[in-house]
């Protein structure tokens, strides 16, 4: 199995480097590539996990084809055909492409990530033992680890540059972003959270939470960048689900309470993953996209 950690293009020019994608610019769009590169705690590990690049870009067209009726998103096409063709410049490195690559639409980032809950988990759980609350939503008192919402809550946060992102309240957003344009997100992230989760429900996966992110073209605001996949959401297993406890899953959550078990700081350079933790997270990836799409990855 081969774990494609770099996809450098030599002679295209790059528009930016993320922990799993690179991005190049391509003019009047934009080329998303998935690597294989997997973070924790904002630390990109020095190993992949092989296929988990095409499992991500795969189930976010999945997701971004559901819904498509609830908001317009930035995916043009992911044919490397159709790719390649449009750009010549692209054509050698066609292999390299196949799975991994999305050409999308340019558009200028919104600057906050639109989480939403549906569970409590994670570092919501953590808020709520200290304070009751969730990025200033009070909740119900005596809420077990891993219980279901009455609602799905909209839990913004900022992006902070080399840094972790800052959970923020939606009203401390709004007067940094703008009212208007917050009631939209949030209503638009909550209606992608409830068709996702009944889907998603339908095919014995419970998502626990999930992010998302928009920008605009124009005036018109899209859903961009990956959307419902297990680096971006908690993914449960709906059969094996009981509150009052940690659950398993099918994200990388895999990855990150094997990190825990280290003596890590959690600071660059992350440690090797052994074989066993990333052969056990491919089948994580896989398994999510399987039970989510119906269909076997094509793997290389």
């Amino acid at each position: 199995m081969e774990t494609i950690i770099s996809l450098e293009l030599p002679d295209v020019k790059l528009f930016r480097k993320g922990k799993v994608r690179d991005v190049y610019d391509l003019g009047e769009e934009l080329l998303f590539l998935a690597s294989d590169r997997i973070s924790a705690f904002d630390v990109v590990m020095p190993n992949g996990i092989p296929d988990k690049g095409k499992v991500l870009n795969m189930i976010s067209v999945f997701w971004f084809d559901l819904t498509k009726d609830i908001i317009d998103n930035h995916m043009v096409t992911v044919d490397v055909g159709e790719i390649v063709a449009k750009y010549n410049n692209l054509a050698p490195y066609k292999d390299k492409l196949e799975g991994r690559s999305m050409l999308v639409k340019k558009a200028e980032p919104i600057m906050c990530e639109c989480i939403v809950r549906g569970y409590i988990s994670g570092s919501g759980w953590k808020d709520y033992q200290k304070t009751g609350e969730i990025c200033g939503i009070k909740l119900p008192e005596g809420l077990k680890q891993s219980a279901k919402l009455a609602d799905p809550i909209f839990t913004p946060s900022t992006k902070a540059d080399n840094a972790h992102d800052i959970n923020i309240s939606e009203e401390d957003l709004k007067k940094e972003i703008g009212e208007e344009l917050i009631d939209l997100l949030k209503e638009k992230s909550i209606a992608l959270y409830e068709k996702a989760s009944e889907y998603a429900a339908l095919k014995g996966i419970i998502i626990a939470d999930t992010k998302f992110e928009f920008g605009k073209i124009g005036d018109k605001v899209i859903l961009m960048d990956e959307v419902l996949t297990p680096d971006s959401s908690r993914f449960w297993p709906k059969d094996d689900y009981e509150s009052g406890r940690a659950q398993k899953s099918f994200d990388k959550q895999f990855v990150r309470d094997y990190l825990e078990s280290l003596d890590w700081d959690k600071t660059p350079p992350g440690p090797e993953l052994p074989e066993g933790i990333v052969n056990k997270t491919r089948e994580k990836y896989l398994q999510a996209y399987k039970t989510i799409t119906g269909k076997d990855l094509n793997s290389a």
